[in-house]
């Protein structure tokens, strides 16, 4: 958690812009106590809009609620998402004038008018959940403080093993989690939410041994002394970089199998910090679980 927001760096763009028709601070149209406000479950394929299902089908799925107001047909859609795009949140730019990795890693709120039906429904879900009445005002502002100091994605869950009782030494902070904190504070307003489906989420994990603090940028990367951690660093992102040509791309997939499987070796930014994390099998692991309704 952050005290606020900080302005997004001019140098980071987007390929789609961030909340093109709605409120890209999250902020909702107060309704009146007596409405009765039905919610939604929305989940479809990440880029459904341009690639259909194709990520469906491995269960890389985005989450969001939907809102539907009894008293005026107005209908709402909410989902918390990445400013520039999971790539840029994942995996950091290499600027040749600057030595630090430059991240562009901002998530936030958005909340627009419309539910788009055929995009939930189609290769997804779209279900209703529950009612709410008054609770729907405290939602909003909650939404508020969350978005205000809840402002950076993070693509990865860290754990030490698949197995159910593993030591989890990050969690993510993405959409679904969003959609999870939304869910838990309507029911601790009083909200009933129940789902007639098996509710699944797509998690993305690594498999680490304990990891090690290595430290902030101006630490690593102003200090002589670790001139050595800091080009390892920027070594290890090289092959995750964007735009690359198909014979680059080839090239740097070989690269990063030999540094996260063969070397076992990930470098994790999370919080403004880095940790080194000795991987272990199975590496890397996309699943799509279940995560019970609160």
């Amino acid at each position: 958690r952050f005290d606020q927001r900080p302005p997004a760096d001019s140098y980071c763009e987007a390929l789609y812009p961030f909340c093109p028709t709605g409120d890209r601070d999250g902020r909702f149209p107060s309704i009146r106590d007596s409405d009765v406000i039905s919610v939604y479950r929305l989940q479809t394929p990440v880029w459904e809009f341009k690639y259909g299902d194709a990520l469906g089908k491995f269960h890389i799925m985005h989450d969001a609620i939907g809102f539907s107001s009894l008293k005026t047909g107005a209908n709402y859609t909410m989902e918390w998402y990445e400013l520039f795009q999971l790539g840029n949140c994942t995996f950091p730019q290499l600027r040749p004038e600057m030595f630090a990795p430059f991240w562009c890693n901002q998530g936030a709120a958005c909340f627009f008018e419309g539910i788009d039906d055929l995009h939930w429904s189609q290769n997804g879900t779209l279900e209703k959940i529950g009612e709410v009445t008054s609770q729907f005002n405290a939602m909003a502002q909650w939404v508020q403080d969350d978005n205000e100091t809840g402002i950076y994605y993070e693509t990865w869950t860290v754990r030490s093993d698949p197995s159910p009782n593993a030591t989890v030494w990050f969690e993510s902070y993405d959409c679904s989690q969003f959609v999870h904190r939304t869910y838990k504070k309507l029911t601790e307003l009083g909200a009933k939410l129940s789902s007639r489906s098996q509710t699944n989420y797509t998690k993305i994990y690594l498999y680490s041994g304990e990891p090690r603090y290595l430290g902030n940028d101006s630490a690593i990367f102003g200090q002589p002394a670790l001139k050595n951690l800091a080009t390892d660093i920027r070594q290890f992102y090289h092959p995750f970089r964007p735009h690359q040509s198909i014979f680059d791309l080839a090239f740097s997939l070989l690269e990063a199998y030999k540094e996260v499987v063969l070397d076992k070796s990930f470098y994790l930014y999370y919080n403004f910090e880095y940790w080194h994390l000795p991987m272990k099998h199975p590496y890397v692991q996309i699943t799509y679980e279940e995560v019970p309704l609160p």
